[in-house]
């Protein structure tokens, strides 16, 4: 689940429940509730006024500009095709919405009332009273349940897989939609569809879903689109008369009067717009950039403000992912000698400036990463697919090969040539061959030229193995059509987590999913006992078997050797120009951006020295 948590016990606090009939007299009445929280109990209340780290009465006014990289050519980002504009997640309203400062926890929204049955087979959702379209029409129960048959049946792969355990979707009345579930035990479902967006089925009549374009949306949300220039600029403009304005989800969120995203084909000339206050906010992801970049005028002049925001997210998977799809690493052996060279001690000393750690696990700072030998359930678990998997796996733990970062790696880079050799390699000329002579070679795709600093010295590493291995850096349209139809050698990529895994691991790891073009299955998996490791952590009966399940498919990814693994920081880096009021505090599971608001004051102290073009 994108931002979930397991359904230990269902879920929030009871609210009163009328009598529909005589048939639900003979069965236990469905639980009301005004949040899904599956650890337990919600920690907001029925009546609570806001989240807790906004602040209520932020002021309302300015404008923001905002980054974005690449390009857009739809408004549709529900589909495969086309590349969707940044700025649509703003345009609709959830059944739910989550919060941003516990585990997972999602209070209505669109619905003020969520059913959830003694059986658990169905989820229903009651609509609020008020919830209308920007065109002033009232957002319906049929609305909901026309935009789950319409992404079923046009949307995304990964959304299909994503709601794959849902059957169907019923409007039993203007302001009721029910989700029926299909067989099988998937607690997470009511939390999955309190995540569905809702669309406009009235606006969408005469127009196809399937087809990418730039129409302007009808929306519910707290924005609409005022103006575009395609691929280069999106402007917001908040709805004065947003329906959901006053609702606790809402209250002290989506401050800015205008919110306009500019776009920029490289990460380099979009610091420089930030430097030169075309842009107001930056999250910073490169250490080099972040340890160096900012000695400029703004920033000794107190103009430009920088902060490190410690986060508890999982940091997942982040790695060199091998298509598995391409004979070249069709052995496991090569795979383990690929991951062996790349030294990581040596880039984080001496291009990271020792700002990361090194990533061990695909759940990385979570609790769900394995450690060690397994033991317990989790021992138990794997027992069950022992003649399946490498004797290595139950003797030894897994570990992420580590050098003295002197950029003197002999020892791997032996191992890795012993390896290669066990599988068939051999050097002649200089160079890494099979059997019939044709080389050890392959193409490292990547969309964003900072990745270079990582995939050449790793490069350099390869080639002194005598493998042959190139990089080539696309824009980000090309890199999502190519990864779109698994059409690369080796990529980066960020396998994400939340801090409860479940129904996205079918896409990331499941069999069905390996030639589905979309899908998140990068490597190309098709493995039997992955597929039962994944079902069993879908339907995990509570936390402490989730914990178990997902330890045991951790630990057969790893000792599949399927990616070379990179690395993960522990804090947001943000930086802004000084024109924004901040709540007190930011929420434990993200930056919070969202709650900040234009200081008139600070904003005017900035002079002409910020200023953002119209």
């Amino acid at each position: 689940m994108r931002r979930r948590t397991l359904l230990a016990s269902p879920l929030a606090a009871a609210l009163p429940v009328p009598t529909r009939g005589p048939a639900l007299a003979q069965a236990p009445a469905p639980r009301r509730v005004h949040a899904l929280s599956l650890l337990g109990e919600p920690s907001l209340p029925a009546d609570f006024a806001h989240f807790p780290w906004v602040n209520p009465d932020a002021p309302k006014g300015g404008e923001i500009a905002r980054t974005a990289l690449g390009s857009f050519d739809s408004f549709n980002g529900f589909i495969l095709r086309g590349t969707p504009a940044t700025a649509t997640g703003f345009l609709y309203d959830t059944l739910l919405a989550p919060s941003a400062d516990e585990a997972e926890a999602a209070y209505g929204h669109l619905a003020g009332v969520v059913e959830l049955p003694a059986d658990g087979r169905s989820v229903t959702f009651e609509f609020r009273e008020g919830a209308r379209w920007h065109d002033g029409r009232p957002v319906t129960a049929e609305d909901a349940a026309w935009t789950f048959r319409t992404l079923m049946e046009k949307g995304h792969p990964r959304l299909r897989a994503y709601y794959a355990d849902v059957a169907e979707a019923v409007a039993e009345d203007p302001r009721r939609v029910t989700f029926r579930f299909r067989g099988g035990v998937n607690r997470e479902l009511p939390q999955i569809v309190g995540q569905l967006a809702v669309l406009p089925r009235h606006w969408w009549e005469g127009r196809d879903f399937a087809v990418p374009g730039l129409d302007i949306p009808l929306g519910s949300g707290p924005y609409r689109i005022e103006r575009f220039e395609a691929g280069r600029s999106v402007t917001l403009r908040r709805v004065a008369d947003y329906w959901a304005r006053d609702l606790p989800t809402m209250r002290g969120r989506h401050n800015a009067d205008t919110m306009r995203f500019e776009y920029f084909r490289d990460a380099t000339i979009a610091f420089e717009a930030f430097k030169a206050g075309g842009v107001d906010f930056r999250q910073e992801n490169v250490a080099r950039v972040w340890a160096t970049g900012y000695d400029f005028p703004a920033v000794r002049e107190g103009k430009v403000r920088r902060d490190e925001l410690r986060h508890e997210l999982p940091a997942g998977m982040q790695g060199f992912v091998m298509n598995v799809r391409r004979p070249v690493f069709a052995d496991v052996r090569t795979r383990e000698a690929l991951a062996l060279v790349l030294d990581f001690e040596w880039m984080n000393a001496n291009l990271f400036y020792g700002s990361y750690v090194r990533t061990t696990s695909y759940f990385a700072n979570s609790e769900y990463a394995s450690s060690g030998v397994p033991e317990g359930r989790e021992l138990a678990i794997l027992d069950g697919f022992r003649d399946r998997l490498p004797a290595r796996l139950f003797a030894e733990p897994f570990r992420v090969p580590a050098t003295d970062g002197s950029g003197n790696n002999r020892d791997n880079t032996r191992r890795a040539l012993e390896l290669l050799r066990e599988a068939g390699w051999t050097i002649r000329d200089r160079r890494m061959v099979n059997a019939a002579g044709a080389p050890l070679s392959f193409e490292i795709l990547l969309s964003d030229a900072t990745f270079e600093r990582v995939a050449l010295p790793y490069v350099g590493s390869l080639a002194r193995l005598g493998v042959e291995a190139r990089v080539r850096t696309v824009d980000a349209a090309q890199y999502q059509v190519r990864t779109d139809a698994f059409d690369y050698d080796m990529t980066v990529t960020l396998f994400g987590q939340s801090l409860h895994p479940g129904n996205e691991q079918r896409d990331f790891w499941g069999s069905a999913k390996a030639e589905e073009p979309g899908s998140r299955n990068l490597i190309g998996l098709r493995s039997p006992v992955v597929d039962a490791l994944v079902e069993m952590i879908v339907e995990a009966p509570d936390h402490d078997e989730l914990v178990a399940r997902t330890r045991a498919l951790d630990r057969v990814l790893l000792w599949g050797h399927y990616v070379v693994p990179h690395y993960h920081g522990r804090t947001f880096r943000i930086a802004w120009w000084d024109r924004f009021g901040r709540p007190e505090r930011n929420p434990r599971y993200d930056v919070g951006f969202d709650s900040w608001w234009v200081d008139p004051a600070r904003d005017a102290a900035l002079g002409p020295s910020r200023r953002a073009p119209a």
